[in-house]
């Protein structure tokens, strides 16, 4: 067994390492959201797998005919956990969940949504902005650029308190971030 507070793979590599169609299609998504290595992107990956076989065996049960109460819970469950995280409608069935795409769980990360919402320039910027904990989540430093925002947690976001980038005459601070926080109520009806 193993000692049990030790953290395992979260991922599975791919079967074929030297897929140059696949290596190519990585190395975009890398570049589109600024991520450090391919272990991120498999890690986006094997998420998106286990969600999609947990679908197919739920759609395959039911197709069976008869639901039992613990095929229908875990479905809902499953459901209400991919809609928290805003991965699906609100209306979104097991159907859904067989549509989602890698971008879709990429665009959930915190590195993603600093960049989105104009804390930070670039997703590079973003991801250092949260390493080195200049970012917050509630008023909680977050220093995980992979940790998935729910829909709460999304309006939440904000310079950390302590942070030197949290005062207005910082150079590193975005122009965009600077002006709404400098606009008066009179300008933003404008």
């Amino acid at each position: 067994m193993g000692y049990p507070g030790k953290n395992r793979k979260s991922y599975e590599t791919p079967k074929h390492p030297w897929e140059a169609s696949r290596m190519a299609g990585e190395v975009d998504l890398m570049k589109t959201y600024g991520l450090r290595n391919k272990r991120e992107v498999w890690k986006a990956h094997s998420m998106l797998k286990k969600y999609r076989q947990t679908a197919m065996r739920l759609l395959a049960e039911t197709a069976k005919g008869e639901i039992s109460d613990h095929v229908k819970g875990e479905a809902d469950s499953m459901l209400k956990r991919l809609k928290k995280y805003v991965m699906l409608k609100e209306d979104g069935t097991l159907d859904d969940v067989m549509a989602l795409e890698m971008t879709t769980i990429l665009d959930r990360r915190l590195q993603s949504q600093v960049h989105k919402q104009g804390f930070a320039r670039t997703k590079k910027q973003a991801r250092q902005f949260i390493v080195h904990g200049h970012i917050a989540v509630g008023g909680r430093k977050i220093d995980v650029p992979g940790y998935m925002l729910t829909k709460e947690e999304e309006i939440q976001i904000d310079y950390y308190t302590q942070s030197p980038i949290n005062k207005e005459n910082h150079l590193e601070r975005p122009e965009r971030v600077l002006q709404a926080l400098t606009m008066t109520p009179s300008e933003e009806e404008v």
